[in-house]
């Protein structure tokens, strides 16, 4: 048997509050009735409502006003407001704020009754989504990590078996996949979870200062070395030291790298005893440390050293069931101020995408879908993919073969997809750049040379800077 659902209903129209109360309890419903915003949230602490349907233009607070504190009182009931004074304004402004719908007086029964039906269906789908992702979260994630995919299940096994080992990790998979999300999982899952963890980018910090910050450095031991300073090595002791970017690193601090992890000690530049350390490295890279190896760029014994437990992630579009998982994830992040949801074709139009940035990619997608949609749910329309990914997800083709299609150069494909990830990104370089997996040097250095070879100096330019 179904409950009978009770509605709240704000008036300071006293005829009009009694006139609307009357007609939702012969409609079935139990209806009672306040004269204002203060009265209304003290009746919603004392008996919660199903619904509340306010007035939005009452003496003191607003309608709109009591929509905000509501959403902060009791964020799972749904509000409808109304008015006199209809606008496109103000139900835009009433959406933005978390309304459920808006309603124009005088209306017919039968629309504000719609209108209740349908944010009771709502509620209700919210209830039972919730119940269902708690299930799912249950299964479906580890510690930060997401995925139903058969390739992150046996990730979650991996990690469960090692969380507690000293081993060290090597975690390979492209840029975007969530690399560092797995070092923190292996790291606090473990019994050193308490200990300290300390994530350090090879490419943001310059070579000649990296050996410093690693493993520290005595007073005038170099130019500007005016104190003595711990190394990075020696925060970590007793926890984990996450190396990302490994791929990155410069021959000779390999070689450094190599005898820690061989004798257990680091020696600090300028000084002149060893320190011993106890801290489990997990290093991480988007390249072929094989094919490195091989080209005389990484160490092979530095190699062998890192990858004694080795973890690879699977880039996105190899394991599409895990996109909607991380993008319900995204949401709740992200929509911290109002409730919102994704369409089933929204989902859809998500899962046909090839994401070449992968899960940053998609998370990026979804923020900026929620800052720029004004309803509480995502429609595909809120989704604009780039066009050569919305023609990839409507062919099913990702980018590469589309473009091997096109008879691209691996530069014009290059240069493509650069453009593109500059464009997603606003012209944010440094997000660029960490998306594209490459330093931001790199990327400042392309830039140039592509804007030189579309706009050659001219004879005539050169004479005029002389």
């Amino acid at each position: 048997m179904n409950r009978v659902r009770s509605i709240l209903v704000v008036d300071d129209d006293a005829a009009m509050r009694e006139m609307i109360v009357s007609l939702l309890e012969e409609q079935g419903f139990r209806a009672s009735g306040c004269g204002g915003a203060d009265a209304a949230l003290e009746s919603l602490r004392e008996q919660p409502a199903d619904a509340v349907l306010s007035d939005i233009r009452m003496p003191g607070k607003s309608g709109l006003d009591l929509l905000g504190e509501i959403r902060e009182l009791r964020p799972e009931v749904p509000v409808v407001l109304m008015t006199a004074f209809g606008s496109i304004d103000s139900a835009v402004e009433a959406m933005r704020a978390g309304a459920f719908d808006y309603v124009t007086k005088p209306f017919k029964k039968d629309e504000v009754l719609v209108v209740l039906e349908r944010a009771f269906e709502r509620a209700a789908l919210e209830e039972e989504n919730t119940r269902l992702r708690r299930a799912v979260d249950r299964t479906t994630s580890f510690g930060d990590l997401i995925g139903a995919s058969p390739a992150m299940r046996e990730i979650f096994a991996l990690v469960r078996k090692i969380a507690s080992s000293r081993s060290t990790v090597l975690v390979t998979g492209e840029s975007g996949t969530g690399k560092d999300v797995l070092a923190r999982t292996i790291h606090f899952t473990g019994s050193a979870g308490e200990a300290a963890f300390v994530p350090v980018n090879c490419t943001a910090i310059p070579e000649g200062l990296l050996e410093s910050e690693l493993f520290g450095h005595v007073r005038g031991s170099f130019t500007g070395a005016h104190t003595t300073k711990r190394g990075l090595f020696e925060v970590a002791d007793g926890g984990t030291l996450f190396l990302d970017e490994i791929g990155d690193m410069g021959p000779s601090l390999q070689g450094k790298l190599l005898r820690v992890l061989q004798d257990g000690e680091i020696r600090s530049v300028g000084g002149t005893q060893p320190i011993k350390v106890n801290v489990r490295v997990i290093a991480a890279t988007n390249k072929d440390l094989r094919k490195e190896m091989d080209e005389g760029r990484f160490r092979r014994d530095l190699f062998y050293r890192l990858n004694v437990i080795p973890i690879h992630i699977p880039p996105l579009r190899e394991r599409p069931e895990d996109v909607p998982l991380l993008a319900e994830a995204f949401l709740r992040k992200h929509a911290t101020d109002r409730r919102m949801t994704l369409s089933p074709a929204a989902l859809q139009k998500l899962m046909g995408c090839a994401f070449e940035g992968n899960a940053r990619e998609l998370e990026n997608l979804v923020e900026r879908a929620i800052a720029l949609c004004d309803g509480p749910e995502l429609e595909p329309e809120d989704l604009p993919l780039p066009e050569n990914e919305a023609g990839a997800a409507s062919t099913g083709e990702p980018l590469a073969r589309a473009a091997a299609q096109r008879q691209m150069t691996l530069r014009e494909l290059e240069d493509l997809y650069v453009d593109e990830i500059l464009r997603q990104t606003g012209g944010n370089k440094v997000r660029a750049a960490r998306i594209l997996g490459i330093d931001r040097r790199t990327l400042y250095r392309r830039r140039e040379r592509e804007t030189r070879r579309l706009h050659p100096v001219t004879e005539e330019e050169i004479a005029q800077e002389a």
